[in-house]
Formats: C-alpha cells, sequence, structure tokens
C-alpha cells in the first residue's frame, strides 16, 4: 500500500471518530472524499444515473446513522462501498420484480438501454476500463458491461475503476479470496469477448490490462462456464 493511500487511511479513521462525537465537518469531508467514486460504481450497477445517485444518498445516511456500529476491523471505505453494493443489490431486485408486473408479454426483464450506463474512472491507467475518454470507445465500453451479469459487471467497477485489492474485494462482497479471483477471472474473458470484435482484436489477444492476472490455478470454481455467476 503506498503511502499516500495509508495516509488517507489514516485521516479516515479520525474523521470517522471525529464524526461519531457530532462533527458533522468530519462527516462532509468523508462524502466530499468518496461521493463521486462511489457514483461511479453504483451508476455501473445500476445502469442508470439518478437511480444510482439516489442508492449513493441512501448510503451515505445509512453509514452515517451506524457509524457507531463501525468496528474499523476494515477501513470505512470499505465498510462504504459493502453498503453501496448491497443497497444497489436490494433497488435491483426491486426494480426487477415492479418491471415484472408491468411489462406486457415478450418484453425480457432487463430491457435497459446501455446508453444510461456510466464509466467514471478515478484513476488513469492502460486497461479500456480506465481509458474510455474516447467517446464511442466508452460507448462500446459501456455496452459491453451491459452484457456482463451483475456480479461480473460489480467486480470489475471495484477492481478496475476503484483499484480495490483482493482483500477489500472479498470484504465487500462478502466472498472469498479464491471465489474474488474467479469471479475476475471469467468477468475480465466476458468483456475482452464483448469488446474485442470493436476493437479489431483477435482471439486470444488481451486488451492491455495493467494487471497481469492469469486464471486462477486453483482449477474450475464456482464461476467457470463464463456468464456463470
Amino acid at each position: 500500500m503506498s503511502q499516500a493511500r495509508q495516509a488517507e487511511l489514516d485521516e479516515d479513521r479520525l474523521l470517522v471518530d471525529r464524526a461519531r462525537q457530532g462533527d458533522q465537518a468530519a462527516f462532509a469531508r468523508l462524502m466530499d472524499r468518496y461521493q463521486q467514486r462511489a457514483l461511479a460504481v453504483a451508476v455501473g450497477m445500476m445502469r442508470s444515473r439518478d437511480d444510482a445517485m439516489d442508492v449513493v444518498q441512501d448510503a451515505f445516511i445509512k453509514a452515517h446513522r451506524n457509524l457507531d456500529r463501525f468496528q474499523g476491523q476494515s477501513s470505512f471505505y470499505t465498510w462504504l462501498y459493502r453498503i453501496i453494493v448491497n443497497l444497489c443489490i436490494d433497488a435491483r431486485r426491486k426494480r426487477a420484480r415492479s418491471r415484472t408486473d408491468a411489462l406486457p408479454d415478450g418484453v425480457p426483464e432487463d430491457a435497459e438501454r446501455a446508453s444510461e450506463l456510466e464509466v467514471s474512472p478515478v484513476r488513469p491507467g492502460t486497461h479500456p476500463l480506465q481509458n474510455a475518454q474516447n467517446k464511442q470507445l466508452g460507448q462500446h465500453i459501456q455496452a459491453a458491461l451491459a452484457k456482463l451479469t451483475p456480479n461480473h459487471r460489480t467486480i470489475l467497477l471495484l477492481r478496475e475503476v476503484e483499484g480495490m485489492s483482493y482483500e477489500e474485494l472479498a470484504s465487500v462482497l462478502n466472498i472469498s479470496i479464491g471465489t474474488v479471483m474467479s469471479r475476475l477471472f471469467h468477468a475480465r474473458h466476458n468483456m475482452q469477448k464483448h469488446l474485442r470484435p470493436v476493437l479489431g482484436l483477435k482471439d486470444g489477444q488481451g486488451l492491455g490490462t495493467s494487471r497481469q492476472e492469469s486464471q486462477p490455478s486453483a482449477g474450475p470454481g464456482p464461476e467457470q462456464g463464463g456468464q456463470a455467476d
């Protein structure tokens, strides 16, 4: 972990302690630090900016109300993102149920426009997910992300956009490190499959990911089979 990131985590702990004592400015500082990053992830999961903004607002309200329950075993950063991920999952389930009731026969439940998805990387890199500055490429990335399962889309956003470690991903998603590795591998594989044709790459050619991570060596896991899970 870089010194800058460690310093940020240390400051987070101080801000949380002050916020627990009623310092509203301290919690506002935490919101300023993570609001845009949280929104980028929520938009990716919800595929609707309005819904994502509602989720992020609810997440900060819930975090503020439950500061006393924050044990400090993980960072505020991962604790907040766990809240956001869970709220997104709940919101998607409610939306799916509502849409199933409202849609006429023959209209798929997931009939959402890929153009609603926005990706707002918070750090530069060489992976296409981190370099969506080109509008056309960004549209292709959005469309490819929209074709992934929610689990795969979520782990890609948290890893490639947020730069979370395997340990942080395991904590936020409440899964094992092995499942993190397997899910991330298959998420990237499916993302590459959807992007190769539009980028003019041949089968087997990668996308220049900055994190050269191969398939988990433990053998086929629960994610085996591409879009599963």
